[in-house]
This record gives structure tokens, C-alpha cells and sequence, in this order.
């Protein structure tokens, strides 16, 4: 609870602050009144991000939503990221985004790279919860939607180029067709996946920030996968090796036994397909 604490405390400066010119774990740990060496740990094993990490996506979030929205010069937005100069900007930009800032501002479509993470409504789960509870694995239904997008928002960083609007839409199809399902604990929503059955693909997989050390893909995959999907294979996208935007998503699926396979380019993102061969 006390670290849970400590990470909301973090993440709450650093949501305030993201325009500063100087946001680092030292400054960060001085507000809150933590030691750096404290915070760094119990930030990096909540939420699976150093605090450079998340203070950086997030700043380059709200730099891509001025890029589309606004008519800020990019040095400016440069300057407002907390960068000294629009080359070293435009360096991480393109790593992360696989797209100059100039290039993306052209196109007009933002899409985030990382979201606020919000865990407030986790701290009474938190203090009533001593044991790992029971996890329940069961269909989407329309009345769980809107908790679908908000644990959408919160792993968004997993899905480069995602639309919410238009993943809403392709759930509700997902939903009718029994290709949407749901893990839950303690009666909050800790993952969801899409499966497409005649491709023998997961097309959507998210686990809530606070559960990606806890298992919760292997339980999709045990208990559901291996019944609901006949092919000999199971099919995954992701980031190719090497993505600065990966924040540890293809590591996650070689560890679970898939294997690379083609280099695909979707939605304008260079991604790879992974491959999990089934047991007869």
C-alpha cells in the first residue's frame, strides 16, 4: 500500500509538471519527500517504467498532441518537452514514433504513446487485499465497455497507432462473435484479449500496468487459449527487436515460448508476428 502510494504521489508531480524544464527521479523524489534511490525501486517494480522513462513518453505524448493540434513552432514544443534543442527532440521523436516531428505534424493523427496512469481507485484494493485472489476469466459483454477503455488507456503503450474510437467499435463485433474475454480480481478488470478464432490470432492483449509481474498473459494462455483456438499455432503482433517504444512487451512473448516469424508493416507501424506453436 505505502509503495502504491508512493508511485501515485510520483506520478501525480510529474502530470503537473510535465512542461518543466528540469523533471527528473531527483527532483521528482524532493517533492514528494522520498529518498531517489526509494522511489526509483518501488516506481520501477509497480509499474514496470523508470520514472525517465514515463516522465519521457509522456512528454512526447503532449508533444504529438501539440504537433496535430496546435500551430507551435517545434522548437517550442521542443522546449516545452524538455529538450535544449529541436535536433536532439527530434532524435527520440523518431525513435519513438517512427516518424519525424514534422512528418507526423503533416500526417494529422495523434496517437498517444503513453497515458496518464491513473491508480487512485486501486489504494482501497490495495488495503483490503493481504492474498492473490481468485482470478475469473469470462466473455465481454456491452455493459463492459467502458471499463475496456479504460484499461485500453492504461496499456495503450503496448498498441502504437490505436484509435480508441475504432477499437471500440471492432470490441462490440469481437463481443458478438465470443472473441472478447476478461480477467478479473477482486473485482477489478486486470486483462483483456481479443481472439480472432478461424485465424488462431490474439488480436488485442492488455494486462493492467499494476498485474504485468503477476502472471496474468500465462493464465490467458492456459486457461483460455489452448480450448478456444484449434489451430496448431497461436499468432501475436508486436514491436520488432530493437523499438525504443517497446517497454518490454516482445521480451514478455519470447519468455512465454513465442518465436519470431514475418516482418509486418500495420497501420503504418512497423511491427513482427510471433508464433506460439500448440501441443496436440
Amino acid at each position: 500500500m505505502k509503495n502504491l502510494e508512493a508511485v501515485i504521489a510520483a506520478i501525480e508531480y510529474i502530470e503537473a509538471h510535465l512542461s518543466d524544464e528540469k523533471l527528473d527521479l531527483e527532483t521528482v523524489a524532493d517533492a514528494v519527500h522520498y529518498s531517489k534511490y526509494h522511489l526509483h525501486r518501488v516506481f520501477s517494480d509497480t509499474v514496470q517504467l523508470t520514472i525517465h522513462d514515463y516522465v519521457q513518453r509522456r512528454q512526447l505524448t503532449e508533444a504529438a498532441k501539440l504537433l496535430t493540434f496546435s500551430d507551435k513552432p517545434i522548437m517550442d514544443i521542443a522546449i516545452l518537452s524538455g529538450y535544449n534543442s529541436q535536433q536532439a527532440f527530434s532524435n527520440v521523436f523518431k525513435a519513438m514514433y517512427k516518424q519525424s516531428p514534422l512528418e507526423f505534424r503533416r500526417n494529422e493523427v495523434f496517437y498517444p504513446l503513453q497515458l496518464e496512469y491513473n491508480f487512485k481507485d486501486r489504494r482501497e484494493t490495495a488495503r483490503n487485499s493481504r492474498k492473490q485472489s481468485a482470478r475469473e476469466i469470462r466473455y465481454v459483454t456491452e455493459a463492459d465497455i467502458l471499463s475496456w477503455v479504460e484499461l485500453t488507456r492504461l496499456s495503450v503503450d503496448g498498441f502504437p497507432n490505436l484509435d480508441e474510437a475504432e477499437h471500440t467499435a471492432a470490441l462490440k463485433c469481437y463481443i458478438a462473435d465470443k472473441g472478447a474475454l476478461l480477467m478479473i480480481e477482486d473485482g477489478e478488470y486486470i486483462g483483456g484479449m481479443l481472439l480472432c478464432h478461424e485465424a488462431g490470432s490474439i488480436d488485442f492483449l492488455a494486462v493492467h500496468p499494476l498485474h504485468r509481474k503477476q502472471g496474468v498473459v500465462r493464465d490467458f494462455l492456459d486457461a483460455a487459449l489452448m480450448e478456444l483456438i484449434e489451430n496448431k499455432e497461436i499468432s501475436i503482433t508486436t514491436f520488432r527487436e530493437g523499438d525504443k517504444a517497446d517497454t518490454g512487451y516482445r521480451k514478455a512473448l519470447k519468455e512465454l515460448g513465442f518465436a519470431e516469424s514475418e516482418l509486418l508493416t500495420e497501420f503504418g507501424y512497423p511491427t513482427q508476428r510471433m508464433v506460439l506453436p500448440k501441443e496436440d
